[in-house]
């Protein structure tokens, strides 16, 4: 009777390498498309805003999150999720999911006055849509 160790053995794929050196090897194959494309002059260093006007999210106001005060934004996000047939979600998912998107790639980058004033917006989207805690 042949009894097995417990445990994962290392399950080696096509290539013939374990997990962990295929791991590795993708990693330095991604890196070195990266160091490539940044040699070429290709950097996207404005990922974000592409993804804000090119993906299948709703359409919004241009530079609402930027001026305006949480009233404000809160009543444009609500409109143009309303309208908005580019959405996946129902409209209160998309109009927070878009705040939330520009809160999380600012970071750092946002003043805290600003970051206050985002954060009431998304308490006054949810009292727009009927759904306060």
């Amino acid at each position: 009777m042949v009894t097995r160790k417990k445990g994962h053995p290392a399950k080696r794929s096509r290539s013939g390498r374990p997990p962990r050196q295929r791991h590795a090897q993708a990693h330095a194959a991604h890196r070195a498309k990266q160091a490539a494309s940044h040699r070429n002059g290709k950097v996207g260093k404005r990922w974000s805003h592409h993804v804000m006007e090119t993906s299948d999210a709703m359409d919004i106001e241009h530079d609402i999150f930027r001026s305006g005060s949480a009233q404000e934004i809160a009543d444009s996000l609500k409109r143009s999720s309303t309208r908005s047939k580019r959405r996946k979600g129902t409209p209160f998912q998309s109009a927070m999911s878009m705040l939330n998107f520009y809160i999380n790639r600012a970071g750092r980058n946002l003043p805290k006055s600003r970051r206050a004033t985002l954060q009431t917006a998304k308490r006054k989207l949810r009292e727009a849509f009927g759904r306060a805690p």
